[in-house]
């Protein structure tokens, strides 16, 4: 098994974290994990795509980076800020970009702005970021408003790993024992009393705004680079019309389905997952 290495950026004042595999004068691949999950997502797959230098970012308040400064909300803009702030101190110009979830909405948003910057994009279970209507945004307002208001980050502790691990297998999107020791690896640190979970508990709050999906369909319209998308079989619900209208805004979208659940890659279809990315890479 190939030992990943571990590096930090400052971010605005900021100490974010990332895992780091194979020689850094190979080709370089950001790496972004999914909600509540952290950079160990890609432990299986990273060492596979040996052809690449892959840095898989902890995003804030996930894994071993730091949590937001007291009062302030996550917004999925500022995870795109710290991305591009990451690369430019990598010195990367121009990289390949691989996403799994809000991971790969933060990698869909990233491209369509800056496409000058993306050689080629990867994204798993997601394509393009979570989205509201319209005649809902006071609902959601009025939803986020108060549970700030009510928000109280009392700790948490656990008792034991396998908990923890517990927990995490049954969770809003449950995982097999072995994926889930895998993520509690670096989202579980021990304190004083017991253990308890690296991820913030503000991530768990409603957002305030949200786009729409007419503009997630701009924003996917204006992607230039070739994208794979790997979609699960057993792939989260989502609105069927809404999901052809934006994999049809994809000007160069190549759509690969592979058996196995949200977590494919780090779950039920390792394999499946990197023959198809290193098909297309």
């Amino acid at each position: 098994m190939i030992t990943p290495s571990e590096r930090t950026f400052s971010v605005n004042g900021q100490t974010m974290a990332a895992r780091c595999w194979h020689d850094s004068t190979k080709p370089p691949l950001l790496a972004l994990h999914g909600w509540l999950d952290n950079a160990a997502t890609f432990d299986l797959l990273a060492p596979l795509l040996d052809d690449f230098h892959i840095v898989a970012l902890d995003f804030a308040g996930h894994g071993w980076s730091e949590h937001r400064a007291s009062g302030m909300r996550y917004h999925i803009l500022d995870h795109v800020d710290d991305v591009l702030s990451v690369v430019n101190q990598l010195g990367w110009q121009k990289f390949t970009v691989m996403g799994h979830s809000m991971g790969a909405g933060v990698a869909s948003l990233f491209a369509s702005a800056l496409p000058e910057r993306v050689q080629k994009l990867v994204m798993i279970e997601g394509l393009g970021p979570y989205t509201g209507k319209p005649e809902d945004a006071a609902k959601h307002l009025r939803t986020a408003l108060l549970e700030w208001q009510d928000f109280a980050d009392k700790p948490r502790l656990i008792a034991t790993m396998d908990i923890a691990v517990q927990a995490r297998m049954n969770g809003l999107l449950p995982v097999s024992e072995n994926a889930s020791r895998l993520l509690c690896a670096r989202g579980v640190k021990t304190v004083d009393g017991g253990l308890m979970w690296t991820a913030d508990k503000r991530l768990r709050l409603s957002s305030p705004s949200r786009f729409s999906e007419a503009q997630v369909c701009a924003f996917l319209s204006a992607i230039t680079v070739p994208t794979l998308l790997i979609m699960a079989e057993n792939s989260l619900p989502f609105n069927p019309h809404d999901y052809a209208a934006r994999v049809a805004a994809h000007p160069q979208l190549t759509l690969v389905k592979l058996a196995g659940g949200h977590h494919l890659h780090v779950d039920d279809n390792v394999d499946g997952v990197f023959e198809a990315i290193n098909n297309f890479l």
